[in-house]
């Protein structure tokens, strides 16, 4: 055990003691991270750097699993929620950032003709497939990605103890760029698909016009089409990927950098099937909370008016390049690939003859951290990330690509792992 982390390996005692796990979020815990040579706790951030609870520093890549896109403590949106501090936080009757919020993301978002706003992603995915069902009066559910923690979801993942079969045999799973596998759940399913919920975009670029096919299959059997933007909204392009690409879903829902950090999320979609909110129930006592609806608006504001979206473009492209060239300098093209979009780019780690790629991931992951690098596979930027922090990244790449290169030549590579590698024990993608 590293004395790096002393703090954080004290602390996780403790925590395991009160909290499943040691940590509310599953991405977050113990099961994603070698323990005993990783920092588990997070003391304070400021633009694209933070610090452990042992006071090391990181140029951070996690950004609060894509929540956090313009950065840490942003002076503007640190300024709206102390603004709005001063005047309360929840109140008895509706608060006018409600509409404000909403307005600005009807104006930015094609498919957008009205907003409710939830907590987390869950809450508005959850809605858009109850709002569906009560719009079609169908039942069944065909998925494309990853939607959160709730039974129509979650029951069909290897996580899903606690599920009622029912509810999991209404949601059928369909693969991303292959349009085939949605034609056959609803031959399959006649009259009885309600939606289908995807994300437009995941580690894969939509080809032969597979989100246009989408979109005519299920107006041809009269369902409703959900995007789920949670990752890519906000980040793709300023309307999300719909914008991207040109394709306008009935539905979708927003979340993660919507609030950098603060937790909103909003359900948004054309106003025929909106209207149904008024049927059907999603509501919650801190749906209309000011602090993160102050947060979301100056969020917007500053995608609207700073440039965000294309300077995350910009930085991630310049992390995808410099990250094949030095594969390619160290000839690891065989375990280590690259795929998504420059403003979220995933890490894909193969076996390679002797390690298999769980083995290969521990030790990147254990080196980065030694080098102050925050890092779990994939490359979630920020707009606080500059030059200097790339530059950085590239040279921790080149450093631990060549010990890595070399000690898969010399079949010494569980010699310099500290720990036990880390277990694949969930799968969203």
């Amino acid at each position: 055990m590293s004395n790096r982390y002393k703090e954080s390996n004290r602390l996780i005692k403790k925590a395991l003691d009160v909290i499943p796990l040691g940590s509310q979020t599953f991405s977050k815990s113990i099961t994603q991270f070698p323990r005993g040579v990783s920092p588990l706790f997070i003391e304070r951030g400021k633009g694209s750097h933070v610090w452990d609870v042992d006071e090391n520093e990181y140029i951070d890549f996690i950004n609060g699993l894509c929540s956090v896109t313009i950065g840490y403590s942003d002076s503007d949106i640190d300024y709206a929620i102390k603004r709005q501090l001063d005047s309360g936080i929840s109140f008895s009757l509706p608060h006018r950032l409600e509409m404000d919020v909403a307005q600005i993301i009807v104006d930015m978002v094609p498919g957008a003709d009205m907003v409710r706003f939830g907590k987390n992603g869950t809450d508005v995915t959850s809605a858009a497939i109850r709002l569906s069902r009560a719009y079609t009066g169908r039942d069944h559910v065909a998925v494309c990605g990853y939607h959160g923690w709730q039974d129509w979801y979650i029951g069909i993942t290897t996580k899903n103890l606690g599920v009622p079969k029912e509810v999991s045999n209404l949601t059928h799973v369909f693969e991303y760029n292959n349009i085939e596998s949605l034609k056959k759940i609803f031959e399959s399913n006649k009259d009885t698909v309600a939606a289908v919920i995807m994300e437009p975009m995941n580690i894969e670029w939509p080809k032969d016009d597979f989100l246009h096919e989408v979109k005519n299959i299920v107006k041809f059997y009269g369902s409703v089409l959900i995007f789920d933007e949670n990752i890519t909204g906000f980040r793709y392009a300023n309307g999300g990927a719909q914008e991207l690409f040109g394709v306008v879903p009935d539905l979708s829902t927003f979340g993660k950098g919507l609030g950098n950090g603060c937790p909103i999320s909003a359900i948004v979609g054309n106003r025929k099937i909106m209207k149904g909110m008024k049927d059907i129930f999603f509501s919650s006592t801190f749906g209309g909370e000011t602090i993160s609806l102050s947060a979301a608006k100056a969020v917007l504001n500053k995608i609207k008016n700073d440039g965000v979206v294309d300077k995350l473009s910009t930085i991630g492209t310049s992390v995808i390049l410099g990250f094949n060239r030095a594969v390619n300098k160290y000839k690891l093209e065989s375990i280590l690939d690259i795929k998504g979009h420059p403003s979220w780019s995933i890490v894909i780690f193969k076996d390679s003859a002797t390690y298999n790629g769980l083995q290969i991931k521990t030790f990147i992951m254990q080196e980065m951290f030694k080098r102050g690098i925050l890092f779990t596979g994939s490359h979630n930027i920020s707009f606080s990330h500059t030059k200097e922090d790339i530059e950085k990244l590239m040279t921790v790449y080149d450093e631990v690509f060549d010990i890595l290169s070399m000690s898969i030549q010399n079949g010494t590579l569980e010699n310099l792992l500290e720990v036990d590698p880390i277990q694949q024990l969930f799968s969203i993608r």
